[in-house]
């Protein structure tokens, strides 16, 4: 029997659908994950060993491969583990395997089966709504994933929770979508003396959407009337917070799983580097740019 438990991959913030797949059959004992895993993926099984002790539970003697399909595709993070724990136990009969197969899983474990926040969960709950599929995640990350739409979501703190709630012992409830509260101050126009021609060039920037250049010499108040350019624009549609939020969750900056209708405002050192200003790197994550979306970008010292 091979057991399939789906969940995603991330190219920046696009998701791309992986299909974990678990045989247990006979042969030398050996716990095998292929399918171009990093090292975070590797040591996934050290991690579910770990957990499914804690609860009592003992890998079979046997042979037990774990194939991420596609096999062409880098698996990055640490969010396989749920899914990989999913489906050995649905091989094992533990949990059923038809149930499984209609949720996408992101998750972390713990040594103790405890279950920890993973980037990239609110595009995934996304992509599975689009799929008409569940999404099983972190419990401190519910909130965020309630936000995909008409979507069951299950998010429960430790595994065995998540093992009685499909043997009916135990019912998760369905987590409430997040709204962070704003509790910063934002300067807005009203807090600057004088400058009359520069901030009538900030509302005309704000009120249609144009880049802007300030020139001039130091202590001119060029920092803080750029700082007030968020304070003057509108907040967020809902459909414009979500896009924004989608780049925060990938970027694992989405805090409480609380997407937030504030603009933001971005003000990289005029010494970041490339990779820091337009994203990339080796585990490729948004840059300042990406992070600046639908939002305010402030390059002070530009030159």
């Amino acid at each position: 029997m091979v057991a399939h438990i789906t969940t995603v991959a991330f190219n920046g913030i696009e998701v791309l659908e992986v299909d974990i797949q678990v045989q247990i059959s006979g042969g030398m004992p050996a716990f095998t994950v292929v399918g171009l895993p990093d090292k975070a993926v590797a040591e996934s099984r050290e991690r579910v060993r770990a957990a499914l002790n804690a609860l009592g539970l003992s890998l079979p003697s046997k042979r037990i491969t774990v194939n991420l399909s596609p096999a062409n595709l880098v698996k990055e993070g640490s969010h396989f583990d749920l899914p990989i724990a999913l489906g050995l136990l649905a091989a094992m009969g533990v949990v059923p395997a038809d149930d499984m197969a209609t949720y996408c899983v992101l998750g972390e474990l713990t040594l103790d089966a405890g279950i920890r926040p993973v980037n990239g969960v609110l595009p995934a709950a996304i992509t599975a709504s689009a799929r008409s599929l569940g999404l099983i995640c972190p419990e401190a990350q519910g909130g965020e994933a309630a936000w995909a739409g008409d979507i069951q979501v299950l998010a429960p703190g430790n595994l065995l929770a998540l093992i009685n709630h499909f043997k009916g012992t135990q019912i998760l409830s369905a987590p409430e979508p997040k709204m962070a509260e704003d509790t910063s101050h934002v300067p807005d126009l009203s807090d600057i003396k004088g400058q009359e021609t520069a901030k009538r060039a900030l509302e005309l920037a704000a009120a249609g959407g144009h880049n802007l250049l300030m020139v001039g010499p130091p202590g001119a108040g060029k920092s803080l009337m750029a700082s007030c350019l968020p304070g003057i624009l509108p907040d967020m549609t809902p459909s414009e917070a979500l896009e924004s939020s989608m780049v925060a969750s990938v970027a694992g900056t989405l805090e409480g799983g609380r997407i937030s209708r504030a603009r933001p405002f971005r003000a990289p050192h005029h010494s970041a580097s490339m990779a820091a200003l337009v994203g990339g790197g080796l585990k490729a994550r948004p840059g300042e740019v990406s992070m600046a979306h639908l939002g305010v970008l402030f390059l002070d010292e530009l030159p």
